[in-house]
């Protein structure tokens, strides 16, 4: 297996190699509950799935970590808007996730842990932070010292002198450095809040990832993965509190999707154009919206155009007829399933044959954008195939159109694709 993954650590592609033969462990950061989650989210969840999907597919053994952020200065603000408490809120929106995912056909992740779950383990981290001179308490707050780790900033590949507090980094008089950032923040009142030895509080966002990845995947794993704009300061603040607390090399690889826009415009409930997966759901059938948020390699940029979602709309039923036509001469494929690829025959994996092109392109860098356009060069080929008899099609015919159709299955399995009955899609 040589599988390349674009590394925002190294900026290159690099081979994946497991730390550990045969078995990966990914961690992905989940969604703050506060609200709906919108296409952009989408996009994330399904890059990480078919990434998974493939892998499992391909033989190895993953363990996909995907956590919630369950307590965080937006859900405490909107609980207070709603009257309700920030537990009750946060609940409601897992739920919401979990059923606009599934309409998504995204699989659940193996782990999904909850920060709020975790804030124990988030304490023994910042006291192994401040007795090795990486952090520091003023009052009933606890800050990280980004100046006490030489490696600062090598993630994103910015020098800490050029950094200044920006719109995104809140400025704080306690802070030694403008980038340093909190790990412990003082309670206020009518807010969450947990005992500790700097007073009662809650932790840091930073810090939640961190330590539910060491728990469940180890002080070093893998894929963390990501939106690209979490790469700074979210993730370089992650790596270097999880390196200075436990040494080791936290991630291997970094995985970061491209962002998504509306009609070249980003995505902002000022502008109009927020579109979340519900209402981009009474428009489009559940597979339109996942083929397009896979129509383009996941490092690249998105626009959610309605011209481009019904080109990629017309290009599914074309599909799904082509499926139509081929059970009316081979019968209906009784594999078909919501389900994922376990793994691929290496039969049939052979170079230049349909399944050995599709590995081709996913271990590209998971190429889902020349993978899908293998399939529609497939789709052509199987209706010239059934174009070329008239009546009943020859054995071999038969054989060769079979396999086709049970090569596409395979391949939809990864991908999440072409899972339904032509009627039902109809």
């Amino acid at each position: 297996m040589t599988f390349r993954l674009y590394n925002s650590a190294t900026h290159k592609k690099d081979i994946f190699q497991p730390l550990e033969k045969g078995k990966v462990g990914i961690y992905v950061c989940g969604v703050t509950v506060y609200d709906l989650c919108h296409i952009g989210h989408a996009r994330s969840t399904i890059v990480f799935d078919v990434l998974t999907r493939y892998l499992r597919a391909r033989g190895l053994d993953v363990t996909y970590v995907r956590n919630f952020t369950d307590v965080d200065d937006k859900i405490i603000e909107r609980a207070k808007l709603s009257g309700k408490d920030a537990g009750s809120l946060a609940q409601e929106f897992i739920d919401a996730f979990y059923e606009d995912m599934g309409a998504l056909r995204v699989l659940n992740a193996d782990v999904e842990p909850r920060a709020t779950q975790h804030v124990d383990g988030m304490i023994e981290m910042i006291e192994a932070l401040i007795d090795r001179g990486h952090a520091y308490v003023e009052d009933t707050d606890v800050y990280f010292s980004v100046t006490s780790f030489k490696g600062y900033g090598s993630l994103s590949g910015r020098k800490l002198d050029d950094m200044r507090a920006g719109s995104r980094i809140a400025v704080d008089e306690k802070k030694r450095h403008p980038m340093d950032f909190v790990l412990w923040k003082g309670a206020k009142e009518g807010e969450p809040e947990w005992p500790s030895p700097w007073g009662p509080g809650r932790p840091g966002w930073h810090l939640e990832c961190s330590v539910m990845s060491n728990r469940f995947l180890g002080l070093t794993f893998d894929i963390h993965g990501g939106g690209r704009d979490l790469l700074f300061p979210h993730h370089e603040n992650e790596r270097a509190q999880s390196i200075c607390a436990n040494g080791g090399d936290f991630a291997r690889y970094w995985v970061h999707h491209g962002f998504v826009t509306v009609e070249s415009e980003k995505m902002s409930k000022s502008l109009g154009n927020f579109l979340t997966i519900r209402d981009a759901l009474k428009t489009y059938h559940p597979e339109v919206l996942r083929l397009f948020l896979i129509s383009k390699q996941y490092r690249s940029p998105l626009d959610f155009s309605k011209k481009d979602v019904s080109g990629l709309q017309s290009g599914l039923v074309r599909i799904y007829r082509t499926i139509q036509r081929l059970e009316e001469i081979t019968g209906p494929n009784e594999e078909t399933s919501h389900g994922e690829s376990k793994t691929f025959l290496a039969g049939e994996s052979s170079e230049g044959s349909f399944i050995g092109r599709f590995i081709e392109m996913m271990d590209d860098d998971l190429n889902t954008s020349g993978a899908i356009g293998l399939v529609f060069e497939k789709i052509r080929d199987m209706n010239r195939v059934m174009d070329s008899f008239d009546g009943k099609a020859d054995e071999e015919t038969l054989i060769r159109l079979k396999s086709d159709r049970d090569q596409l299955n395979l391949i939809g399995r990864v991908l999440g694709l072409f899972q339904e009955r032509p009627d039902t899609f109809f």
